[in-house]
């Protein structure tokens, strides 16, 4: 069974691609690239089939992480269904995706999951913070504070990842 990792933000240009794009290096580095899939998606649709905003590309470049072929895509009710880990960057977000969920979902085959389950919040992944939320650079401006929580959290998703799956 292929682990799959979802991280979704309001546009899908600043926090979620950026958490994709760390993620995909961790888990390169340890060699576990065809055992987990990842991907990005945001709540709205305004910058569908857009790459990064520019400021998340510049950090990442800093950082020398790849974001190729990165574009933002909308969360669909689908998601649900193919996603083992599903995190929203804040409360909003998750709101967000029980919302469409709960529209659109009629349509597809529900499996037995628990919604509440399998939709959680990324700051939950940081030991210690005292954030509620990821900040949304797009807003704050803040790259670097938006880069530094990322990179913290999804070092410890992956290792819960990893616990959990015996990998």
């Amino acid at each position: 069974m292929q682990i799959s990792v979802l991280f979704v933000c309001l546009g899908n240009i600043c926090r979620s691609p950026t958490a994709e794009a760390v993620f995909r290096h961790l888990v390169r580095q340890e060699g576990l690239e065809d055992k987990i899939l990842i991907d990005s998606a945001g709540t709205g649709d305004w910058h569908v089939g857009e790459p990064p905003h520019h400021g998340t590309r510049k950090k990442l470049d800093e950082m020398s992480i790849s974001y190729e072929g990165l574009r933002a895509r909308q969360f669909k009710a689908e998601d649900v269904e193919r996603f083992t880990y599903i995190i929203g960057m804040d409360d909003n977000n998750i709101a967000d995706m029980k919302s469409i969920y709960n529209r659109h979902a009629a349509g597809i085959e529900r499996s037995t999951r628990n919604l509440d389950t399998c939709l959680r919040r990324f700051v939950d992944f940081i030991p210690g913070t005292t954030y509620t939320k990821v900040p949304d650079p797009w807003y704050t401006g803040d790259f670097d504070e938006t880069y530094r929580l990322i990179s913290s959290g999804c070092r410890h998703l992956l290792t819960l990842i990893k616990q959990e799956h015996g990998l």
